[in-house]
């Protein structure tokens, strides 16, 4: 039975589209991952952004880590992440998320966090010692880190670049009409200088967009135009899902086949790879964006 969703508190009801269904959380895999984060007090974004892949990626033995605490300084509209005043920044987090990552025998490892606009660096020096930390214990895995902005300061962004991870990604999430609602403390061409200065640095780079905000197709395919612009190689494109009644509301369900359609405007853009589909998010086969 497709699920009901009150789209703007008035009344307007959706419903969730069948190819939204998800799988749920089952298998060995999926408690052996769930005892680890359990068991190291660790944040996922797969937890505390509720993602929809949750069930599958774990039970694959995968898991994007989130450092930094679990509460972030900016409140975007889309996000169900906490927002308020994070905690103390913990310096024994990058042994710990090298541990698991270690225990979990993880090949490619994705990193994200969380924004600390509270901090001088921005988390950059926490985000520096987890990457070191997984090399040192896992040698043999690869790195993704999906990076804040780091509110423009190009010093903390350098941390990131001096490091190098395999993957550096940093979403766009919406269209540049949508920003200021969607992302609120955030700013469209800000992000594009961060995916430009992270090109520049030599890296490989990666961002995101959601769906169903109310976006039209000329500003979706301006906003990819966009990314190549800054040579931006991998494109994620996935459906945006209202966490709560308090977030933004869902405008429409795109179909798979818009999806198809964007996926293949993206590759004739010359983007290297294009993860496009309903459920898709930034870390959704994460592992094979390396080429």
């Amino acid at each position: 039975m497709s699920e009901i969703i009150d789209n703007d508190g008035a009344g307007i009801r959706i419903k969730k589209p069948k190819w939204l269904r998800v799988k749920l959380p089952t298998g060995e895999n999926y408690k052996k991952v769930r005892s680890l984060v359990d068991q190291h007090k660790l944040h996922t974004i797969c937890e505390s952004g509720s993602c929809p892949n949750m069930g599958e990626c774990w039970g694959e033995g995968t898991a994007t880590f989130m450092i930094l605490g679990n509460i972030c300084t900016r409140s975007c509209g889309f996000c169900a992440v906490k927002t308020g005043r994070p905690d103390d920044v913990d310096i024994y987090e990058p042994g710990k998320i090298a541990h698991s990552v270690k225990t979990m025998g993880v090949k490619h490892a994705v990193i994200t966090s969380v924004d600390r606009d509270d901090l001088k660096d921005g988390g950059g020096t926490i985000w520096t010692q987890t990457v070191n930390a997984i090399r040192n214990q896992s040698p043999e895995t690869t790195l993704e880190t999906l990076i804040p902005d780091f509110a423009g300061n190009w010093d903390n962004l350098q941390m990131i670049i001096d490091v190098a991870p395999e993957i550096v990604s940093h979403n766009l999430e919406t269209v540049r009409r949508l920003t200021k609602q969607v992302r609120i403390q955030a700013k469209y061409d800000r992000s594009l200088e961060v995916l430009f200065r992270l090109k520049k640095g030599g890296m490989k780079t990666k961002s995101g967009i959601m769906l169903g905000l109310g976006e039209t197709e000329e500003e979706i395919i301006e906003t990819m135009s966009d990314l190549r612009s800054v040579n931006v190689d991998i494109l994620t494109i996935g459906q945006y899902l209202q966490p709560t009644a308090k977030h933004l509301p869902i405008a429409e369900f795109v179909t798979p086949e818009r999806f198809s359609l964007y996926k293949k405007i993206g590759l004739e853009m010359g983007f290297r790879y294009v993860e496009s589909g309903p459920l898709v998010r930034s870390s959704y086969h994460a592992e094979k964006h390396l080429f």
